[in-house]
């Protein structure tokens, strides 16, 4: 059976300035080169990744 299509949901967002140390931006442009994610994308999901890691520290702790 297949699924049935929805809009998706746009998050919403809050604009934030944060400063980044060279070399992590460097390692992260080189990460994304040559695919269609954009800088802010790879940052979020790494973010995700990384508060899910976190919370499933907690857990065990």
């Amino acid at each position: 059976m297949s699924r049935k299509f929805k809009l998706p949901a746009v998050p919403k967002t809050t604009q934030k300035n944060i400063r980044f140390p060279n070399d992590v931006i460097e390692q992260v442009e080189e990460a994304i080169r040559g695919t269609e994610v954009t800088f802010s994308a790879f940052v979020i999901e790494a973010t995700k990744v990384a508060l899910e890691n976190l919370r499933e520290e907690e857990g065990q702790g």
